[in-house]
């Protein structure tokens, strides 16, 4: 699978994009990232990439022009089955939607900065618009990573055990039952008997029942659906 990412601070990408899970993946071949700044697609001198928003908004806007060119750059080497913008007003992030993505090939993920991007550019050439949350952020590179890094790792052989991910919170629409390790006692605060009683089914069956009273406590919307 392969990103590009389309960004005007590529520097904010960089870290968390380039350990763990994300950085074997990458080193297996599994995925690709590829980071683009944007400002080297624009034609002005001063490498600008921002104007004055028509009419009387306040705040500066992305042009089109660059990211134009280089999306169509992008395009003319392969066929992508996305192109996302990162915007606060987008389809909401959530599992589902990383299930979905990880069967992907390719991606473009376009990275919103100062007041937003010319709307020409979400009419035209965008084809689907992602938000990681109801906040707004100073720009959407940090959204960009959380995307990348929840789809990176449901691709198989990203993680060493694939039956952890399966696992996961909002796999099932169910938050994760509480997990322990060693010791079995700290402190006087014992691990649950049942957990080291060896008896599969029954530790299956007590962790589905504290998922379902930590969903119903914490996350009832869940249950919803």
């Amino acid at each position: 699978m392969r990103f590009d990412i389309l960004s005007a601070v590529p520097e904010l990408l960089e870290s968390p994009l380039s350990h763990s899970i994300i950085k074997r993946a990458v080193n297996k071949g599994l995925a690709e990232i590829h980071i683009h700044n944007i400002r080297d697609y624009t034609l002005d001198k001063h490498k600008k990439i921002d104007d004055y928003a028509f009419g009387f908004s306040a705040g500066m806007v992305m042009q089109i022009e660059p990211i134009d060119r280089l999306i169509s750059h992008l395009k003319s080497e392969r066929d992508y089955d996305e192109v996302i913008y990162t915007s606060p007003d987008g389809e909401v992030f959530d599992q589902p939607m990383a299930n979905s993505m990880s069967l992907l090939n390719n991606v473009i993920i376009l990275c919103g900065h100062y007041k937003g991007i010319d709307h020409r550019i979400r009419e035209h050439l965008i084809t689907k618009e992602v938000s990681v949350g109801d906040f707004v952020l100073t720009g959407g590179e940090l959204a960009a990573c959380i995307m990348a890094d929840a789809v990176i790792r449901l691709i198989p052989g990203a993680m060493s055990d694939v039956e952890s991910a399966l696992s996961d919170s909002f796999q099932d629409n169910l938050l994760a039952p509480p997990v322990y390790s060693r010791p079995a006692e700290y402190k006087g605060w014992r691990v649950p008997d049942i957990l080291l009683s060896g008896n599969e089914a029954k530790v299956k069956e007590w962790e589905y029942e504290q998922a379902l009273e930590r969903t119903k406590r914490l996350r009832p919307d869940l249950l919803k659906k």
